[in-house]
């Protein structure tokens, strides 16, 4: 049973630096693409970045790519998502998910979520 548990969230000004963190287990790391969303109050949840199960891949959204980067420490089935150059657009409930052999941003597990907000 895969588990996925973030933390990091906060509030932060616009211009600041946040890193999310997402503990993983219940799971094998090769075998899953890992990626961050979020979904904002009244929008629709969005991928905001994800990398492929071999670690060598990543996807980020349009108005995030050159602010965040996503990462893996995988002795510690940790995922990351730093976030430079914070935009009050950038507040959103950010989730971690996991999806199984392919990156297609339908993950088959969900984290419960941390609130980012700028402000």
């Amino acid at each position: 049973h895969v588990q996925l548990v973030e933390s990091g969230g906060g509030l932060v000004q616009p211009g600041g630096s946040l890193r999310l963190s997402c503990a993983a287990s219940g799971y094998t790391r090769s075998a899953y693409c890992m990626g961050w969303f979020r979904q904002a109050p009244g929008k629709e949840r969005e991928g905001v970045a994800a990398i492929t199960p071999g670690g060598s891949g990543t996807y980020y959204a349009d108005s995030v790519k050159g602010r965040f980067t996503i990462s893996q420490d995988s002795a510690k089935k940790t995922l990351y998502l730093q976030m430079n150059s914070l935009k009050p657009e950038d507040t959103a409930m950010y989730y971690c998910a996991a999806e199984l052999r392919y990156c297609t941003l339908r993950p088959n597990y969900w984290g419960q979520g941390t609130q980012v907000t700028v402000s």
